[in-house]
């Protein structure tokens, strides 16, 4: 029977997830909290000593709320995973800058030719060979060596290299979601903030207006940070999709400059 083994990005993000959770609660329960308790404390005390003193927005009381602190693990876990491809198109990157096919200028390549530089690119080690330049350039010798047609080698050049950027693209789907979630996140704290502020307008009647503006404090400032949390991600995930992008064309002119235009047909 044979062996499944767990995909390691499948694991690598599961760990992200868990250490954003561990590291972010422990600031929140250690820094957070404390630091905005104070400055509610501080700032109730000059508010009753001075009729016409005015609250400033504090960083600590922006951020202090259960909404806040899930955008932020979410956030970072976006940041895990972005980071994650980053380093793997890096990766990529790198082996554009090898000869992989060393054709000398006006040389030509024969369909008889195929496998002798075929072994070159097997030589690669085996994470190397499953990444997109190794896996194209295969695909085009063993095309040309089938079929020693070159407009066929081009195409299927250019499919492997398509493929290779509608799964880069589908990958994006979990950043893409994170971005979406974390402004849900911030409406579901403007919803709770606006829910407690209701639930004390018979306080505010009566005059005691304090518990109402803290609990629209809680819807307003949960929107105003997972708002701007969002933004960042999505100006990053734009990077990171025009970074692969540019590694799927890249790679596509590498096959056609190193390889097909060196093709020549019995």
């Amino acid at each position: 029977m044979k062996k499944k083994n767990i995909p390691f990005e499948f694991v690598y993000q599961l760990f992200a997830l868990i250490i954003a959770i561990i590291i972010v609660h422990a600031f929140y329960v250690s820094v957070v909290r404390p630091s905005a308790a104070q400055v509610i404390e501080e700032q109730n005390l000059q508010a009753k000593a001075d009729p016409d003193f005015v609250r400033e927005r504090s960083v600590w009381v922006l951020i202090k709320d259960l909404e806040q602190e899930a955008c932020f693990v979410l956030m970072f876990w976006a940041l895990a995973i972005m980071g994650y491809k980053a380093v793997k198109i890096g990766g990529e990157r790198r082996l554009l800058e090898v000869d992989l096919v060393p054709v000398a200028e006006g040389m030509r390549i024969l369909p008889e030719d195929t496998r002798e530089f075929a072994r070159q690119v097997q030589a690669l080690p085996e994470d190397r060979q499953k990444m997109l330049l190794p896996r194209a350039l295969l695909g085009a010798l063993r095309r040309f060596a089938s079929t020693r047609n070159i407009q066929d080698v081009s195409n299927t050049t250019h499919t492997i290299c398509e493929s290779e950027a509608e799964r880069l693209e589908s990958e994006l789907s979990m950043i893409r979601y994170i971005s979406w979630a974390i402004p849900s996140i911030g409406f579901i704290g403007t919803v709770r903030g606006i829910g407690e502020a209701l639930a004390q307008a018979d306080k505010a009647v009566k005059g005691d207006i304090a518990g109402v503006t803290q609990s629209l404090g809680v819807a307003f400032n949960s929107t105003f940070i997972a708002l701007l949390i969002s933004i960042f991600l999505m100006f990053l995930v734009h990077q990171l999709q025009l970074v692969q992008e540019r590694l799927v064309f890249d790679s596509e002119n590498y096959c056609d400059e190193k390889v097909i235009r060196h093709l020549k047909a019995d």
